[in-house]
């Protein structure tokens, strides 16, 4: 969802095969950075790897489950032909975007990580050592998932 100029609010499904695109490279120069350190996937994979049972869940849109606050949502505006535009959710091509997701990744499951799960961006591995065991971990995960209302792409 986008919010136009008359704050009206507008779909962003995609039903013509259109994607929108802005280039965010001057907002994103004075941009405060945030230095939340994204995890090595090395170290992801080697934590995974030393599993024999693993489920790969995948977030729905991940930036766009991420509303960007109210004061900040002008920032991104942008104009089409007879139209101003601007998102009232996370989008990619921010600087911050990876970051934040990851941070609010970490947040959600941070009793988690390194334990039953890994999470990198928007892309969730549940494992364990026996099958049931896994089982068992994926539906704590899933629960997760619907008391903080984080979608996922079953289609992945």
């Amino acid at each position: 969802m986008v919010q136009n100029d008359k704050r009206e609010e507008v779909s962003t499904c995609l039903t013509s095969g259109w994607r929108v695109c802005i280039d965010y490279r001057k907002l994103n120069v004075v941009t405060r950075k945030d230095h939340f350190p994204l995890p090595f996937i090395d170290q992801v994979l080697e934590r995974v790897s030393g599993h024999p049972f693993y489920y790969f869940l995948d977030g729905y849109s991940g930036y766009f489950q991420i509303e960007i606050a109210v004061a900040d949502q002008e920032k991104t505006t942008f104009t089409c032909p007879f139209e101003t535009y601007a998102y009232r959710r996370m989008t990619f091509g921010l600087c911050n975007a990876s970051t934040t997701f990851q941070r609010c990744m970490l947040s959600i499951f941070s009793d988690m990580v390194e334990r039953i799960m890994e999470a990198f961006m928007d892309d969730i591995t549940v494992y364990g050592s026996a099958f049931d065991e896994c089982l068992v971990n994926l539906e704590v995960v899933l629960n997760r998932c619907i008391e903080k209302d984080l979608v996922l792409n079953w289609e992945k």
